[in-house]
């Protein structure tokens, strides 16, 4: 029989669309679900649109793919993902390659690819992002695995991914889970730069008192600038929504409840274990977990605020525009340090102007200035943070007292902006001279006898403080 050129197990949303995108790209496209009625209602609505050569079970699966045999697996993540790989890895030979496109956490990608490693086959682990929009037209992919699976696969991968200015959006990210671990900044990059829109439009519809309608103007102008983005344009979407059955507007019928899969969550435990501080992404995945709370919400709903009162006009819509793309170039120079730091840590030796390149096309986080961050790592490869770069540090500059205005204006009415707050305390504690670290350590010295260092000169030094309080060397 015909064999196929790569195939697709889970056939959900994601999966049948990527299967899909890859049959209208001329590869024949080997299909398997554990229900097969899903195979069945893929090929018989989809048939059209390329080859797809179908299977009821996995070792038929198997045996339809050409060598060396590259199945993709589309599952949710977890204890799942291992049952699918340890069936598929029993079925195949040295040389093929397992390619998981879901969520997985990179540190259960590392362990899977070190497993099949062992066994003559090669891990992916690679990162999809675009939802099934993208999946089905042109995601933005981010394999990891190795270089040899990357000479078999990322034609492929390349093909079917987003096109921006003809470059695909798609390049080998390094070993092992450098792909997966990619993808989970890119999702906490998307926490961020969400609750930043978030406290935006809530920032300005409290003291504007503006309609949801009104502000879906706002974002479609801003849509026009260098905010241009896919979620600054479907914000506008989203506002200008009009529900059908009240006659509402569609933010006001939806519970203020942000629900997560747990990939912000992931991005924020990484860079504990790192020591990288990612404000923005920690402070939007609490945002969420607050607005979770609805019981605590509603107990705490008579504590005391300031009467809201309309505090400007067109200037503070500037201000927050101001604020917003100051605030979103901390949060993705937040998660880009991240980058670097598990680089350094796990031997990645990743791209990071490679990075933004792929994110500009495809991806949920696409946007204009993606090109801005590719030049400052174009012109500098060891740049220690994008703050640094003079197009981004003359941004911060420009913006710096529209951004102080927006968050003394939400102190002052008593709207919450945990995003834009940590983003300009972050600003401000990068830029010090010297920060109140010096006084921590000093208490860590006396309550723990944790020692310390001098500016004055080298080596480690404890205080006897319950003794003479002399210094000694430690």
């Amino acid at each position: 029989m015909d064999l196929a050129d790569i195939g697709v197990t889970g056939l959900a949303t994601m999966g049948r669309n990527l299967a899909r995108n890859l049959a209208r790209h001329g590869y024949a496209v080997a299909v398997h679900n554990r229900s097969h009625s899903r195979t069945e209602a893929l090929v018989k609505e989809f048939g059209g649109e390329g080859t797809f050569i179908p299977s009821e079970d996995l070792a038929a699966f198997v045996a339809s793919l050409k060598r060396p045999r590259r199945a993709i697996i589309m599952v949710k993540a977890g204890a799942g993902t291992d049952a699918v790989i340890d069936q598929l890895a029993d079925l195949m030979e040295p040389g093929d390659m397992i390619v998981d496109g879901g969520n997985a956490h990179f540190e259960d990608t590392r362990r899977r690819e070190a497993a099949l490693r062992e066994r003559g086959l090669h891990f992916v682990g690679t990162g999809i992002s675009g939802g099934e929009e993208g999946a089905l037209n042109g995601p933005s992919i981010m394999p990891g695995g190795s270089k040899e699976s990357w000479e078999a696969l990322g034609p492929i991968l390349q093909d079917i991914s987003a096109k921006v200015d003809g470059v695909p959006c798609s390049v080998h990210v390094g070993p092992d889970g450098a792909g997966h671990f990619v993808k989970m900044v890119h999702n906490g990059i998307e926490y961020s730069d969400m609750q930043l829109i978030a406290e935006s439009y809530d920032l300005l519809r409290q003291a504007l008192g503006a309609t949801p309608a009104e502000l879906a103007e706002v974002f479609r102008e801003w849509n026009r600038g260098e905010l241009d983005s896919y979620l600054i344009e479907i914000t506008a979407e989203v506002l200008d929504q009009v529900d059908s059955e009240t006659g509402k507007a569609f933010v006001d019928v939806v519970v203020d409840q942000a629900e997560q899969k747990g990939t912000g969550r992931w991005t924020v435990q990484s860079a504990l274990d790192l020591g990288v501080p990612v404000t923005g992404i920690a402070e939007a995945t609490f945002a969420r977990a607050l607005s979770g709370h609805p019981e605590q919400r509603a107990a705490a709903r008579s504590l005391a605020g300031p009467a809201l009162s309309g505090v400007g006009g067109r200037e503070l819509i500037e201000d927050v525009r101001q604020a917003l793309y100051a605030s979103k170039i901390v949060a993705y120079a937040q998660g880009f340090d991240q980058m670097a730091a598990a680089s350094k840590e796990y031997g990645w030796d990743l791209d990071l102007g490679a990075m933004a390149t792929i994110w500009r096309g495809g991806c949920i986080i696409r946007a204009k200035f993606l090109d801005r961050i590719r030049s400052a790592y174009d012109a500098n490869p060891n740049l220690p943070t994008l703050l640094a770069d003079p197009t981004f540090a003359g941004a911060l500059e420009a913006a710096q007292e529209s951004w102080r205005r927006v968050v003394t204006t939400a102190v002052q009415i008593g709207v919450p902006t945990p995003g834009f707050s940590s983003a300009l305390a972050y600003y401000d504690g990068l830029r010090r001279d010297r920060l109140p670290a010096a006084l921590v350590q000093g208490l860590r010295d006396f309550f723990g006898a944790h020692t310390y260092r001098r500016v004055d000169k080298e080596g480690t030094f404890h205080t006897d403080w319950s003794g003479d309080r002399a210094e000694r060397p430690a």
